[in-house]
């Protein structure tokens, strides 16, 4: 038995939060899902990011950040996808990222900073340095959208823990 599974599982600060983030991911992520299956049948609903959004920032307000201690890691996981399509927030996306990138990597992944980064940076018309933010084209191919420095690329993805790009960008 390794000293992993001997430890006890840590007790989450704030598990009805947790719930919480659990139950907003979920309503966002089957809206997103019934819409790329039949967006005529099932319209995307802005209402859902927004109402989101305005919860995530009392939260965020309350606590900080969510971190793997907070939260646990699913919810860490959680909240960051909710802060992700706060597309119409920028500014509260650029607040969460500042928020993330001080905390250690026990308690936030940094594979999140970085798109967390590029979503930002995409937000506000710039390019981002990480090559996760794509675009459909008028053939309905993806492409990345416009990537800073793009031959120190790969050594920022490894800091990041990112796949090279090359074998992460074909799968898109």
């Amino acid at each position: 038995m390794n000293k992993i599974s001997q430890e006890r599982p840590k007790l989450l600060e704030y598990p009805g939060i947790a719930g919480e983030i659990g139950i907003m991911h979920r309503e966002d992520q089957t809206m997103r899902k019934n819409w790329r299956l039949d967006p005529k049948t099932h319209p995307w609903d802005e209402e859902i990011d927004r109402r989101n959004t305005v919860r995530m920032k009392e939260i965020v307000n309350e606590m900080g950040v969510l971190t793997v201690s907070k939260v646990g890691q699913k919810g860490s996981f959680q909240a960051w996808i909710l802060v992700q399509h706060a597309d119409h927030d920028i500014d509260f996306q650029e607040q969460y990222l500042g928020l993330m990138e001080k905390e250690s990597e026990a308690e936030i992944d940094r594979r999140n900073i970085a798109y967390l980064q590029d979503r930002v940076a995409v937000n506000r018309n710039q390019p981002q340095l990480f090559g996760t933010q794509f675009f459909r084209d008028t053939d309905g191919n993806m492409k990345p959208r416009p990537i800073a420095d793009p031959e120190n690329l790969e050594k920022r993805r490894k800091e990041m823990g990112l796949e090279p790009f090359e074998a992460w960008g074909s799968r898109r």
